[in-house]
């Protein structure tokens, strides 16, 4: 069963960070890109970052820039989101998704769609 499970949301003070985990099941992991995605409530879901099937290109949205971080680990079929100097707009549901295509998850829309989607964990940032 191809699977992808989100861990670390919380709620954190703006100023604050938090580290995003996604394990992946099921399927060959290094032949996958994978992307973060966030929405939050009333709003579309929306790309915030995604990294190729080596790690090695990484590609962000404007506004997580220089705040956030995706990474992954192939021996541990893992991919991260460090997010630093968090603010209240952050504050959403972010899932993970898979798919063998990286330029499909940078240019996903809403009502999209991508091979594998995590259930997604939430993201709350107080002020």
């Amino acid at each position: 069963q191809v699977q992808l499970v989100e861990s670390g949301g919380g709620s954190v003070q703006a100023g604050g960070s938090l580290r995003l985990s996604c394990a992946a099941s099921g399927l060959t992991f290094a032949s996958y890109s994978l992307g973060w995605y966030r929405q939050a409530p009333g709003k579309e879901r929306e790309f915030v970052a995604d990294i190729n099937w080596s790690g090695g290109t990484t590609y962000y949205s404007e506004f997580v820039k220089g705040r956030f971080t995706i990474s992954r680990d192939n021996t541990k079929n893992t991919v991260y989101l460090q997010m630093n100097s968090l603010k209240p707009e952050d504050t959403a549901v972010y899932y993970c998704a898979a798919d063998r295509l990286w330029t499909r998850l940078r240019n996903y829309l809403p009502g999209g769609d991508l091979e594998v989607w995590g259930q997604g964990t939430l993201v709350t940032v107080s002020s």
